[in-house]
């Protein structure tokens, strides 16, 4: 099987930026900024917010009862046809990906977290092949 060349694109700084470059310099910032999991998952959250605008949902409750102060519970990203979810509940994590068809979820698969941020860039990277829009959303993503 011949092997495939990485896909990359150039950000506004001349500077190439290829998936797999990518997902790891992701994936090292996410590890370095969390300390504990509530730490990761509001970074990763913002992260997505940012880069992603009105493609993400992120659902955030109070930490106690009238307490001001909020934990993200749930990160959801719509990429085509595919979902991306993640729930934090507590010491846990759960991450998935889904495809959806005209807003039905048709299956729905459980991976590990690198396995779903590895997913999640892909995806990205292959939709900023043909749009200029994501090919934004990957440069913020993973802009430091």
């Amino acid at each position: 099987m011949p092997r495939q060349e990485p896909r990359s694109g150039t950000t506004s700084r001349g500077v190439r930026l290829d998936e797999e470059t990518g997902f790891e310099f992701l994936a090292a910032s996410l590890r370095a900024s969390s300390g504990d999991l509530e730490t990761f998952v509001t970074v990763l959250a913002g992260k997505l917010e940012q880069a992603l605008p009105g493609r993400v949902r992120t659902e955030r409750r109070a930490v106690r009862f009238l307490s001001k102060k909020k934990r993200v519970e749930r990160i959801e990203v719509e990429l085509d046809e595919q979902r991306y979810i993640l729930l934090a509940r507590d010491a846990d994590l759960e991450t998935r990906r889904a495809k959806a068809v005209r807003g039905i979820v048709l299956n729905s698969e459980e991976l590990p977290l690198d396995a779903w941020l590895q997913a999640l860039c892909g995806d990205l990277a292959s939709e900023a092949q043909d749009s200029q829009e994501a090919r934004i959303a990957l440069e913020r993503l993973f802009k430091e």
